[in-house]
This record gives C-alpha cells, structure tokens and sequence, in this order.
C-alpha cells in the first residue's frame, strides 16, 4: 500500500469515526491501529501501539501538565480574578473604553496564570460584561471584546500546551515559554486597538480607578514574577516551576484570601485529575498517530505536495497557517497540536523555521479556533455568559478577528517575535 493509500486509510478512519461521535483519544488510537493492521499485522499495531502509548507519556517534562491544570482549578476558585480585574482597571481604565481594555488585560492576566480560555472568558468576563452593559457599553460589543481576548491565556505561560508542544518537537520547554510573552500581548493589543477605535466612535466612558486595589492585587501578581522569574534565573526547571506554581496558588487561597476552605480541596483535586486524565490519554493516544505518521512517510509526501504547489517558503507558510486556521475551526487545540506537529514540523524544518517559532504560530492559530464557529469552547463560554446566541456574535467579533489574523501574520513571517525572549536567555 502506497503512502498516498495509507495516508487516506489514517484520515479516512479518523474522521468517520469522529462523524460517528467516538471520543477523539479513542478515534486517533483505533485510527492508527487499523493503519498499521495495514501495512504490517493486527498483533504487531496493537503491540506496537500499546508500547507507544506508554512511552509518549513517560517524560518528565509532562510532570507540568497536571501541575498547571491544578493551578488553574484552584484560580477559577480562588477569587483570584476579581484582584486581576481591579488591577487592570488602574493600568487602562483611562482610556476610552475602559471597562473594555480592562477586560482585555484582565483577561490577559487570568489566562496566563490560568492557562485557559474558558476560565478566563467566564471569570472575567462574568464580571465586566453586566458592568459595561450598566455604563451604556452595547452589549455585543462587550461579550465580542470578551470572547477574542479570551485565548491569549493559551499563548502566555504559564500554559500546558507549551509544555506539551516541546515534548513532541524536541525542543526546549524553558525556551517554548519564553517564546510566548510577545505573541500574546500582540494578540492583547490587537484586541485594545480595535476595542479603542469602537469605543471613541461610540464615546464610552472611561472607568472609575481606585488605587487602593493594587496592593490587594500584588500577591497574585508575583505568581508570574515567581514562575517567570525561577525558570529564568535557574532556580527551578519548568516542570518545578508548576509545582511551586500550584503551592503558591494555595498559599494565596486558603491564607491570603481565604477564598478556598480545606474542605473544597478533595473536589478541586478531583476536577484537576479529571482534566488530567483526559489529556494525558490524548497525548498518549496521539503518540501513536505520530509514530503512524513517521512510519509511513506522510510528512515527506506532505511536504513534497506542498513544493509542488510552490517552492517559495512563504506561500508554503501562508498555506500552512491557512490549514491550521481551518483545523482550529473544528478540532480542540491540544489533539490539533499532537495531530498535526509531526506532519508540518519536518516541513518547516526544511526551510530553516525554528520549532519553537513553528511552535507558537502553530498555538495562535489553533487559539483563534477557540472563538471561532462551530466548536469554539471561548467563543461559546463568553456568548453563554453574556446571555447572546452565537450567530449574534458573529458580525461583532468581525473586526477582532481581522486585528489578531493581521498578529498572526507578524509573528509567522516576523521570527523575531517569538524568538527574540527565548534568544535572549539562551533558552533556544
């Protein structure tokens, strides 16, 4: 069986079985089965997958990854966005549009502590959405400046998808983390200039500051200083980073707080080793695709059908971009990265594009499919907290939509953006 035949087998069985709604861990593990099962024996696949599975979740590196959903569990429920919000509303509750730009930063500021689009649109968004709408703010434009700002925490560490994209690449997480700060105060300033044009046009007001709030906002704060500030300077590895991370996160809720009794802690944890579970099957599963994929030589063949199209690396860029742009329209962005790194990584490696910089395109792509139609999870977390229908969402969000594609574009063709932090500290 040719490349071509078996490359149609693995995508074939792959997208009935998720026509036929089984689970996408569990599509990509039968999926890669019945594509060795082809080429080499049932018994073997099995073994074959079953060794795999195993050995794509045997890294230390991945220790982070419960860490960090445990951390954000615990800042969903930790009272910690209100403090988040206040402090962002002194930094930019000046500007026109103030409760908007505060929801960008504060969206911003809870999603990298977070790591999670959906916690951040509901957490920050709950909050200033009725605010806005009470101070004249049109009510779409509220929950549209919500939902695109809602994935920077996608982008901005700390962020599990960041721990598991250098596992697959081969590249240092210590330098993927770093690679991130840039692109997602892009993407938040993308958002802030589109919001600012719109508010002065419909001349919403600025925001009431009280200083007063910064100092109750300092102590969430450092966790950034704490986390970006160990990996730096050598104190602590990434992977120890989210432990200290999720200690610290405690720390502030149950003592500071007081926000998280001990009594809540065995839900927290059971919530935490749910996600957990889930994502670590995805990526064991998925370790299997990608040995699937390497074996029969489809990333070759990909790349080979990518130079015929044009051998210019940026059309094949551009192309690549527009591929994951569609991808994140309909698949959620940790089985998009496991699926597609080993088919387009080898591709973009040939032309001399850092992993890490393929890396962060690759994330801010995917995350601009968690507001986009038909399965974007922020896009339907920031339209249910804001009590809209999704079609009512559409137009709004338009002129956002076309500000984060004009950052995409900088930090894909620009290496600079995402390579400038990880260079500087010698995490490349």
């Amino acid at each position: 069986m040719g490349t071509f035949q078996v490359g149609l087998l693995l995508i074939g069985t792959f997208a009935l079985l998720l026509a036929l709604s089984v689970p996408v861990s569990v599509s990509i593990i039968i999926s890669s089965v019945v594509t060795m099962a082809s080429t080499l024996s049932l018994d073997l696949g099995t073994f074959v997958a079953s060794q795999r599975m195993v050995g794509g979740v045997d890294s230390f590196s991945l220790l982070a990854v419960p860490f960090y959903i445990l951390c954000g569990v615990l800042m969903n429920t930790g009272g910690i966005a209100q403090k988040l919000i206040d402090f962002a509303k002194i930094l930019v509750g000046r500007i026109p549009g103030g409760l908007a730009h505060t929801n960008i930063l504060g969206n911003t500021l809870f999603g990298s502590l977070s790591g999670s689009s959906v916690a951040a649109s509901v957490a920050i968004g709950g909050v200033l959405i009725p605010m806005e709408e009470k101070e004249g703010y049109d009510k779409k434009f509220a929950a549209a400046v919500n939902i695109a700002s809602a994935p920077t925490g996608l982008i901005i560490p700390p962020s599990g998808i960041l721990i598991i994209y250098p596992v697959l690449a081969g590249c240092s997480v210590v330098g993927m983390i770093m690679s991130g700060y840039i692109p997602g105060l892009m993407w938040a300033l993308a958002c802030m200039v589109v919001a600012y044009v719109i508010a002065k046009k419909n001349h919403y007001p600025t925001a009431s500051v009280f200083f007063k709030y910064f100092v109750d906002a300092i102590p969430s704060l450092l966790l950034i200083v704490i986390i970006v500030g160990g990996v730096m300077s050598g104190i602590f590895t990434a992977t120890e980073s989210a432990a200290v991370a999720v200690a610290y996160t405690l720390f502030l809720s149950i003592v500071v707080y007081r926000s998280i009794k001990i009594k809540d802690l065995p839900k927290i944890l059971l919530d935490a080793c749910e996600t957990t579970a889930v994502i670590m099957f995805l990526i064991a599963g998925s370790n299997v695709m990608s040995f699937v994929i390497s074996f029969t030589g489809l990333p070759s063949a990909i790349g080979n059908a990518l130079i015929s199209v044009s051998s210019n690396k940026y059309v094949i860029l551009l192309i690549i971009n527009l591929v994951l742009l569609v991808v994140g329209c309909f698949m959620d962005i940790t089985p998009a990265v496991l699926i597609f790194t080993p088919i387009f990584l080898p591709v973009v490696q040939s032309f001399g594009m850092d992993p890490i910089h393929f890396g962060i395109m690759m994330v801010m792509n995917l995350g601009i499919g968690n507001i986009t139609p038909p399965v974007g999870s922020a896009l339907f977390s920031g339209c249910s907290v804001a009590d809209m229908d999704m079609e009512d969402m559409i137009k709004p969000i338009l002129p956002f939509y076309a500000a984060i594609f004009v950052a995409l574009m900088l930090v894909a063709y620009v290496p600079w953006f995402s390579m400038a932090l990880p260079t500087l500290f010698g995490a490349v």
